[in-house]
């Protein structure tokens, strides 16, 4: 028991880690167009889970599930439509940490626990708790006070948030496991990523066609930087109590903000950290509410 508990918790952070340190990955590549890293994204993505399924002869299990998931209009619907919003969420991040907007994405995703409470009491019919109210209203002022300070709503951070949480209430409906899931939202998108790199490459402008080895193996080895710690959070997930994951979910967006501030000069204003302040209070609640519910 003790042993899983570690090998959970080495998982959780292996996974929180990589997610991370990946906007110093995309800024290696930031001599890219956003649209064809994440092109890229999907494309090798379906390779390198492939030969995971391959390689681990789960690729039966694999298609057994596809056949399930397209058995029914509503989860069918559902893995399409969840293709189609991590295609978005995805889209946003790789843009905002090209066009320097670490930190926005950094509050996009403290704020996304919140944002999937909210979504579960619209959509699902789940009742807030007091404090996931509180959490919900910090948040709110948080992102309000981005707006009137800055003049602008943070939608960077709103997008990933919202994109990401929405992501999750359609995993909910789509009963398969999480290997299979991956490869087929990578597998639908990437018909229309691999139509896009054809047209660049007919055009004379994709990034591939005067790649250097280092860039090429950094767009190949975007399928690795994406499926690698989605493999590690299922297997944290799976040994490990909703409270720990819970708390091992702040790894991933602090160590985002440290290194938009500190490795690449991004500016703390004292608005962020008025608004970061009211977000984390929220986390706090929201926090307290989960562990009193363990």
């Amino acid at each position: 028991m003790e042993k899983d508990f570690k090998l959970g918790v080495f998982c959780g952070i292996g996974a929180y880690f990589l997610w991370g340190i990946l906007p110093a990955y995309w800024k290696m590549l930031s001599a890219v167009s956003a649209l064809e890293i994440l092109a890229s994204r999907f494309i090798w993505s379906v390779v390198f889970v492939g030969l995971i399924l391959a390689v681990t002869g789960k690729l039966q299990v694999f298609f057994r599930e596809t056949r399930l998931v397209f058995s029914t209009l509503k989860t069918g619907t559902a893995m399409i439509a969840a293709a189609v919003v991590i295609a978005f969420n995805w889209g946003i991040y790789i843009w905002a940490v090209e066009d320097g907007r670490i930190l926005e994405t950094s509050m996009g995703y403290y704020i996304n626990p919140i944002v999937s409470v909210l979504f579960g009491m619209i959509f699902l019919k789940e009742r807030l708790g007091r404090l996931q109210k509180m959490a919900v209203a910090c948040a709110c002022i948080g992102i309000g006070i981005m707006l009137v300070k800055n003049g602008y709503f943070p939608w960077v951070s709103v997008g990933v948030a919202g994109t990401f949480a929405f992501y999750g209430l359609l995993k909910k409906i789509i009963p398969v496991a999480a290997i299979t899931s991956i490869m087929l939202e990578t597998l639908l998108i990437s018909p229309i990523a691999l139509a896009y790199i054809y047209y660049l490459n007919r055009a004379g402008i994709s990034a591939y066609i005067d790649a250097d080895p280092l860039r090429f193996a950094l767009l190949a080895g975007s399928g690795v930087a994406t499926a690698t710690p989605l493999l590690l959070f299922t297997r944290c997930a799976k040994l490990l109590p909703l409270k720990m994951v819970g708390f091992l979910q702040y790894i991933s967006p602090t160590i985002s903000l440290l290194l938009g501030v500190f490795v690449y000069g991004e500016n703390f204003s004292s608005t962020h950290l008025l608004a970061f302040g009211w977000i984390w209070t929220g986390l706090v609640l929201f926090t307290w509410e989960q562990v009193k519910k363990e």
